[in-house]
C-alpha cells in the first residue's frame, strides 16, 4: 500500500513525486510512455516569467512565474542559465519599441530585478550586434533576460524523477493505468499493464494525483472525478536547423499574426518556433502549414545567404499545451492567444484525489508545493523539506577531487566534457569518474562526436531506466534533437552504444528505431526498485 500514486511522468508528475517523497510519503509514480515522453519533451526549453502575458494584463501570473524562474535559477545554477533575449521590433509590430522597452522594465521589476537590466537598442545597435537580423524594416528592439535549460526539458524532468527515487519513491515508465477503482475502505486500486509482457498488476494507494497532462480529463473520467475544469489543447511546433548565429542569445520576433516566436540555441543548433494553434486532440503532428509559417517568418526576419527551406530542417518538435479552462466557458477563435496559461489544481477530499490542469516547466516548484498542501489537507502526514536543486558544495568538491585523479592518470589523454557530466548527472558524475578510475575502458569514447564515454553509458543503463533507443537519443541526450535520422544512422558509435545500453537486445533496439520513420512507438517498461517496494517490474538490458 502506497500513500500516494502519481499518474503521469511529465513535469507535473515528476515535481509532485519528488515533493511528496521528500516530505515522507510513500510514493509510486507510473508513466504510460517514457518519462517526459509527451508534452514535457516538446517545449521551447525556456524557464521564463512569461513576458508576453503582460499583454493580457495577467500581472499576478507573470509575477508568480518570475519568482518561480528566480528560484529555479538559484537552485540549478549549472542546468539553468540566464540568457539574453533580443526582441526585434519592425514596422509591422503591434507595439512600438519604446512601449515594449517600458514593458521589459515592468517585467524586470516584477521579477525582483533578479536578472540583468533591460536595454533599449536602436536599429543601428541591432545591425552591429546581430548582423543576421534584417535591418531594412527595423524600428528598434530591446534586450532582456530570462533563462533556458541547457540540456533540454526531458533531462530536467528526468532529474526530478531521480530526486524522487533518492527520497524512496518507486518510479516506473512504460506502465499504463487501465482501470481505477475506489474501494469501500477509501483506498484506490489501480490496474496497470506492463507494455512488454502484457502482465497486469494492481497498485494500491490511499491518495491519487492525476498528473497525466493532456490525458488528465480521461483519467478523471476513469476515477469518476467530476471537475469544473478541463483541458483545451494548443499545438506548438519547433523546427531545428543548423546554428544561425553564434551570439548564444535567443532572438525574439513578432510573427505576421502578432504572436511571438523565437530562435533558441539548442546544443550546437538553433530551434525555431513556436506556433500556438488550437487542436482537438493531443495526438498531433507538424503540418506543412506549420512548417511554412515558421520558415516564412524566420526568413522574413533574418538576413540569410540562402533562405531556409524544408530541406534545412534537421528535426522537428511537436507538442500540445494542455490549457486549463472552466467547463462553463467556451473559447472564441479570435481570443485564443489571450487565453490564460495559469495552472489549476482541483482536489476532492471525498475521493482523496488531486488533479492538475495546465502547468509549465517554470512553475513546477509551485505545483509540487500545492500538491503537498492539498494532500496534507486530506490527512496525509507530510513534513515539507527541500526537494529540488543541484548537489551542494561538498559534492562538487568530491567531484573536483576525483576529476584531478582522472586527469593525472599516466599515459592517457582523457578529454571528456566534464562540465556537461556534472550538469547532467550531479553526484552521478562522481560515479562516472570512479568508473573511469577503476575500469580500463571507462573513458573510452563510444559516441565520439558527442564525447559520450562508456562510463556515461553504463550510468545511463543502470540508473536512468532506458528502454528504447529513442529514450536515449531523444530524452537522455540531445542527439535525436540536433541530428537528423540519416546523420544518426551513420554516426560512429550508435550501434556500439546500443550494445552497452541493451546487451543482447541491442540489434533489436537499433533496428526498431532506424527502420521506422517516423518510429513506431514501442511499448515497454522499466523500473527503479526500492527496498520497500511492493511491486516489481524487472527488465534485463
Amino acid at each position: 500500500m502506497f500513500d500516494v500514486l502519481v499518474i503521469g511522468g511529465g513535469i507535473n508528475g515528476a515535481a509532485s513525486a519528488a515533493a511528496l517523497s521528500a516530505a515522507g510519503a510513500k510514493v509510486a509514480l507510473v508513466e504510460a510512455r517514457d518519462f517526459a515522453g509527451f508534452t514535457s519533451s516538446e517545449s521551447s526549453n525556456l524557464i521564463w516569467g512569461g513576458i508576453k502575458y503582460l499583454e493580457t494584463l495577467e500581472v499576478a501570473l507573470v509575477r508568480k512565474l518570475c519568482l518561480g524562474r528566480n528560484e529555479l535559477m538559484r537552485a540549478y545554477p549549472e542546468a539553468i542559465k540566464e540568457t539574453r533575449f533580443l526582441a526585434i521590433v519592425d514596422r509591422k509590430s503591434r507595439f512600438p519599441a519604446m512601449f515594449l522597452w517600458l514593458g521589459a522594465w515592468i517585467y524586470w521589476w516584477l521579477g525582483n530585478r533578479f536578472t540583468r537590466k533591460p536595454r533599449y537598442l536602436s536599429r543601428h545597435d541591432i545591425a552591429s550586434e546581430e548582423t543576421i537580423v534584417k535591418a531594412a524594416n527595423l524600428t528598434g528592439g530591446l534586450m532582456y533576460s530570462d533563462a533556458r535549460l541547457v540540456d533540454g526539458d526531458a533531462r530536467f524532468v528526468l532529474n526530478l524523477v531521480k530526486k524522487a527515487i533518492g527520497f524512496g519513491a518507486m518510479t516506473i515508465n512504460y506502465l499504463a493505468v487501465t482501470r481505477l477503482q475506489r474501494e469501500p475502505g477509501g483506498t484506490w486500486t489501480a490496474t496497470v499493464v506492463d507494455g512488454v509482457t502484457g502482465r497486469e498488476l494492481c497498485l494500491q494507494a490511499r491518495f491519487l494525483v492525476n498528473a497525466a497532462g493532456p490525458f488528465a480529463d480521461e483519467l478523471n473520467r476513469q476515477a469518476q472525478f467530476e471537475t469544473s475544469t478541463h483541458h483545451v489543447f494548443s499545438k506548438g511546433i519547433h523546427l531545428v536547423v543548423d546554428r544561425i548565429t553564434d551570439s548564444n542569445r535567443v532572438l525574439t520576433f513578432f510573427a505576421d499574426d502578432g504572436r511571438m516566436f523565437f530562435a533558441i540555441p539548442l546544443g550546437d543548433k538553433t530551434c525555431i518556433g513556436t506556433t500556438d494553434t488550437p487542436v482537438e486532440s493531443p495526438l498531433t503532428r507538424v503540418s506543412d502549414a506549420d512548417r511554412k509559417f515558421v520558415l516564412d517568418n524566420i526568413n522574413n526576419c533574418l538576413n540569410l545567404a540562402t533562405p531556409l527551406t524544408k530541406d534545412d530542417i534537421l528535426t522537428e518538435r511537436c507538442g500540445v499545451r494542455p490549457l486549463a479552462m472552466a467547463r462553463s466557458r467556451e473559447y472564441k477563435t479570435g481570443q485564443w492567444l489571450k487565453m490564460s496559461r495559469k495552472h489549476v489544481l482541483q482536489a476532492s477530499e471525498k475521493l482523496g484525489m488531486v488533479s492538475i490542469f495546465g502547468g509549465k516547466l517554470t512553475d513546477c516548484l509551485q505545483i509540487g508545493g500545492e500538491v503537498c498542501g492539498a494532500l496534507s489537507n486530506f490527512g496525509c502526514q507530510l513534513q515539507m523539506g527541500k526537494w529540488y536543486g543541484e548537489p551542494g558544495l561538498k559534492s562538487r568538491d568530491r567531484f573536483a577531487a576525483r576529476l584531478r585523479e582522472v586527469i593525472q592518470i599516466p599515459e592517457q589523454n582523457i578529454d571528456l566534457p566534464w562540465d556537461r557530466l556534472w550538469r547532467m548527472y550531479g553526484v552521478g558524475a562522481i560515479e562516472i569518474l570512479e568508473s573511469i578510475l577503476s575500469e580500463n575502458r571507462g573513458a573510452e569514447l563510444v559516441i565520439r562526436p558527442a564525447k559520450i564515454c562508456r562510463a556515461e553509458l553504463e550510468l545511463i543503463r543502470n540508473q536512468e531506466m532506458v528502454v528504447t533507443l529513442e529514450d536515449f537519443l531523444r530524452r537522455r541526450t540531445l542527439l535525436a534533437q540536433t541530428h537528423g535520422l540519416s546523420e544518426l544512422a551513420s554516426m560512429p558509435g550508435i550501434r556500439a552504444a546500443c550494445e552497452v545500453l541493451f546487451g543482447n537486445q541491442a540489434e533489436q533496439r537499433y533496428e526498431e528505431y532506424f527502420q521506422m520513420h517516423p518510429p513506431i512507438e514501442i511499448q515497454s517498461s522499466h523500473t527503479n526498485k526500492n527496498i520497500n517496494a511492493k511491486v516489481e517490474v524487472v527488465r534485463k538490458p
